[in-house]
Parts: structure tokens; sequence; C-alpha cells
């Protein structure tokens, strides 16, 4: 660990660095169920969409990108607009290292102060750091979609938790 770690806003302009990271969970791992990883434009449209209604947040040290986070959807209807899905990735020789725990406190005060109630995870299982990280920053657990994805030949559980980041949104 070298250098102090900075936490700022994505943007497009960083789609190639953090499709770095993100590419060999896609490629090697069930962490993420896509089973093609996006082109650099169609990450850059993903950080462009997710800055502009919720949040995308990236860390790095020595201005090297080593991990991010972000705010997305998690339901389409109308009525779940106060509820926001969360996503944190941290590229393996950063791990253990407070990395996606600075990503993850920044991000969800960011969600809270625009409005956002209630922020959702969906964890791929087994994945014990993960589940750590979500409890240590006050997410509960609230169950398991059992063989929900199949990847590399496999089905895969999710275990998901939610965490609270306001009592009412900023309007109705």
């Amino acid at each position: 660990m070298t250098g102090a770690l900075k936490i700022r806003p994505a943007t497009e302009a960083d789609s190639a660095s953090l499709l770095a990271i993100y590419r060999p969970f896609v490629e090697s791992t069930a962490v993420s169920f896509e089973t093609v990883a996006p082109t650099t434009d169609e990450f850059a449209a993903r950080i462009a969409k997710a800055v502009a209604s919720w949040q995308w947040l990236l860390a790095e040290r020595a201005g090297q990108c080593i991990g991010y986070a972000y705010g997305s959807t998690h339901r389409e209807r109308a009525a779940y607009r106060w509820s926001v899905e969360v996503s944190a990735y941290v590229h393996p020789d950063h791990h253990r290292q407070g990395v996606g725990r600075a990503l993850y406190e920044r991000l969800l005060e960011d969600l809270a102060r625009k409005g956002f109630c209630n922020a959702y995870a969906g964890i791929t299982m087994p994945n014990e750091g993960s589940i750590a990280l979500h409890r240590s920053l006050g997410f509960e657990s609230i169950g398991v979609f059992k063989s929900v994805g199949r990847k590399f030949g496999k089905w895969h559980d999710v275990a998901w938790f939610q965490r609270p980041l306001r009592s009412s949104p900023l309007q109705e």
C-alpha cells in the first residue's frame, strides 16, 4: 500500500481503467453474472448513466485506478425509485486494504444525500469477504435466491443484503 487513497466521481474517460478491473471478474469468476465483458464504449455508457441518476465513484492510489463502486436501478417500476442497488469491485492486488469500505462509505453517503432510502446488494455465494464488508457497513441479510444464475456450467446462489440510507425521500 503506497500513497494516499483518493475517492472521486468516475467519468466516461475512466472507462478503460475501470473495465480492466471488471473484465477478470466477468471472464474468470461468478462474481458477475455477465458472461462477456462489455466494450470500453459500453462501459463508458454505464458510467454516464450511473453518474446522471445515482453515483459512480472510483478509488485511486498514486494515480492508478484500483477500485470502484456505483449505484444503479433496483427495479424499474416507479414505486421503487427511492431504492438503489449498489456494487463495488476492487483490484485483487488491493483487497483487504480498506478500499471497498472507503468506496462504499462515500457512495452510501452520496446516495442518501440524493434522497435514496434503501440500498440493496446481491452477493454471489460463496463470498465471505464481501459478506463481511457489507455487514460491517450496516447491511443486513434479507434472503438468498437459490440457483438464480448459471455460469461456467454451474448454478450459483445470490445472497441479498439491505441497508437503510434515510427514513424518507427528499420529495415524493
